[in-house]
């Protein structure tokens, strides 16, 4: 059960209305790293989370933060499209990128045709569940296997993609509402990638998972001459250097080898002689 409380977790009302701005916060909406893909993506781990019931809460505790991430988002934008006042449509038209481009529209076009469409006639001036160029929210954004290590990694990545992306909108914006509130949002993706970095550690001393992924499966069964050795396979050898290429693994069960030149193991791929059915064309 969800139960919703209409205080926003936090939020700081921009001092002037930005609807060009407004459609580039779309993307830490419905972005492929925006807080649609990370609500669903840790519902759905904490949903489908068959370990230790510390991992369920903790993932439905976050989900469910994320909701309350979209509200904000989507407050801010209600009120970045709010009709912006002639002075805000003159100083846009002064942009000399957008005068160059656009040369000879009237302001309220340039506005328009820089501004997301949807906001005024699909949402009435409120968010969409899409990216900043109008793409649709797509599922497949999400990862939910089952496997808590492996999950657990693709969400500090999508943490790490999260909060890079609301820094470069915090830099992008000179409102100090929007600001304020970014400045908030960045905080929390602090806290989050700290968490899953912090649940990795706790699977492997739970002794439930550790590297490689997925830890369970009989390394006996992989070809181990294979398993720890780096290819050089583009021109140069500066990849050498790389803490890859040398010393323990990772994972403390083997050491690194670097080889330089490379030569595939096997003979030249052939595929079989087509069935004349098909009418793909033959050798000869």
């Amino acid at each position: 059960m969800f139960y919703h409380k209409k205080r926003l977790q936090y939020f700081t009302k921009p001092e002037k209305p930005d609807p060009v701005y407004a459609k580039q916060l779309q993307e830490l909406i419905g972005g492929p790293f925006g807080e649609m893909s990370v609500m669903m993506q840790y519902l759905f781990q904490g949903w489908n989370c068959r370990g230790p019931a510390k991992y369920k809460d903790m993932m439905l505790d976050i989900g469910t933060e994320e909701i309350g991430h979209i509200e904000m988002l989507a407050n801010m934008i209600a009120h970045l499209v709010d009709k912006a006042p002639p002075d805000v449509q003159e100083k846009a038209a002064l942009d000399p990128i957008v005068e160059g481009v656009m040369g000879g529209m009237k302001t309220e076009d340039i506005i328009m045709g820089a501004m997301n469409p949807k906001h005024a006639v699909m949402s009435g001036g409120g968010a969409l569940p899409a990216d900043s160029v109008g793409y649709p929210w797509n599922g497949n954004y999400i990862v939910a296997s089952g496997n808590l290590m492996a999950d657990f990694f693709s969400n500090v990545q999508a943490e790490a993609q999260g909060r890079l992306q609301a820094v470069r909108l915090y830099e992008m914006s000179t409102d100090p509402g929007v600001k304020d509130t970014l400045s908030y949002m960045i905080a929390r993706d602090t806290m989050h990638q700290n968490q899953w970095l912090a649940a990795i550690e706790e699977l492997k001393a739970d002794g439930l998972e550790s590297l490689p992924v997925p830890s369970r499966f009989p390394q006996s069964l992989e070809k181990q001459d294979a398993a720890y050795t780096f290819w050089n396979l583009s021109e140069g050898t500066d990849s050498k250097e790389g803490r890859w290429a040398k010393g323990p693994t990772p994972d403390g069960k083997g050491e690194f080898q670097y080889l330089e030149n490379p030569e595939g193991q096997s003979p030249m791929g052939e595929a079989p002689v087509p069935n004349p059915k098909l009418y793909s064309t033959p050798k000869q």
